[in-house]
């Protein structure tokens, strides 16, 4: 058992504007590598981060002392990082999506079983207050029985006159799109919220504006702009998921309604929300209470979520078991975007 786990960080991107605050503010963590094609030296220096690679496999391949490594590269590179830290004995938390497809999918859950290091993905909106409130409603009998759970995410950022630049994001060989990006979040919270794997599902992927322009200029995308699943939980409970991002607002909703009541978490963003519970009689704002990391939440809003996501894979790490999301979930989650048309 350590005092402070040495963690060695694959990802520029995200990595850098989410998961490295989150480390530097966490107690028992310590970001020591970082590892990137491009930017991993600039990036490391003015972080103060020790060690800087242009690869995972460099990183693994260097001697220095981890404890762990937190995978946050893109879709694509995924499996190779995944299954070298676990050669390597080390403990393993990967973004989403988990994979490009379920064969790769069920070869990193192999791995991560056949070890003895706790590994984890990184759906950290399960720390989201209202959908934490949610969850206890459902699990203290207060929501039942289960009927359907609704969850819909608007953002204007693919629209017709978006100008986001071209990159892995929208080469669908990639795993780039909406259903990677943000479908695989609603699945976990979904099945999360369930309490069991899905049954069966269905759905579909769309891409409204495949031409898109950037400062370079013109570029086609090959990837969805919106995606759409519809999941049978069995024992009458369906799940309605859609992400779209060519709104005109920004808004997400999570509804799940039960025979008694319903339970509704709004807001224009992710993390902003409102909870209601609704019945026959009347409708209740329920406070929800607040991250015990809500300060850090000005760095950057997943600060706190993955913080708290930190502490469950310490958890996992010195018990074996906790409210981490596993290998095994983010196999089903990768079977339903299989589902809807999601995989190389």
């Amino acid at each position: 058992m350590s005092d402070t786990y040495k963690i060695g960080l694959v990802g520029s991107g995200f990595g850098v504007k989410a998961h490295l605050p989150a480390l530097a503010a966490h107690p028992r963590f310590e970001c020591v590598a970082l590892a990137s094609p491009n930017s991993a030296g600039a990036a490391a220096a003015e972080r103060g981060i020790a060690h800087a690679f242009t690869s995972c496999e460099e990183m693994l391949a260097s001697g220095i002392a981890l404890d762990g490594v937190i995978v946050a590269s893109p879709p694509f590179a995924h499996r190779d990082a995944v299954l070298g830290a676990i050669a390597k004995n080390l403990h393993v938390l990967c973004e989403k999506p988990f994979a490009l497809n379920v064969a790769d999918a069920e070869t990193m859950l192999a791995a991560s079983k056949a070890s003895k290091v706790a590994c984890g993905v990184v759906h950290e909106f399960r720390w989201v207050p209202q959908r934490t409130a949610i969850k206890e409603l459902v699990a203290n009998g207060h929501l039942a029985p289960l009927r359907e759970i609704e969850m819909t995410h608007l953002a204007g950022f693919l629209r017709r006159d978006g100008r986001r630049a071209r990159g892995w994001w929208f080469e669908r060989e990639n795993g780039g799109g909406m259903a990677g990006a943000l479908l695989s979040h609603m699945i976990d919270s979904a099945t999360w919220t369930a309490g069991r794997p899905p049954k069966s599902a269905t759905g579909m992927l769309r891409c409204a504006n495949p031409a898109r322009q950037d400062a370079a200029g013109q570029f086609t995308s090959t990837v969805d702009d919106g995606a759409f699943a519809l999941i049978d939980y069995g024992d009458g409970l369906i799940a309605r998921l859609t992400v779209d991002g060519t709104a005109a607002v920004d808004q997400f909703t999570l509804a799940v309604h039960a025979e008694n009541r319903t339970a509704i978490a709004s807001g224009t963003g992710l993390t902003e929300l409102q909870l209601f519970s609704v019945d026959d009689d009347e409708t209740n704002e329920l406070d929800c209470k607040p991250s015990k990391y809500a300060k850090f939440k000005a760095v950057n809003p997943h600060v706190p979520m993955l913080m708290e996501l930190y502490d469950a894979w310490i958890d996992h790490i010195e018990t074996g078991a906790s409210a981490l999301p596993t290998f095994a979930e983010a196999v089903e989650t990768q079977k339903v975007l299989a589902s809807v048309g999601f995989g190389a």
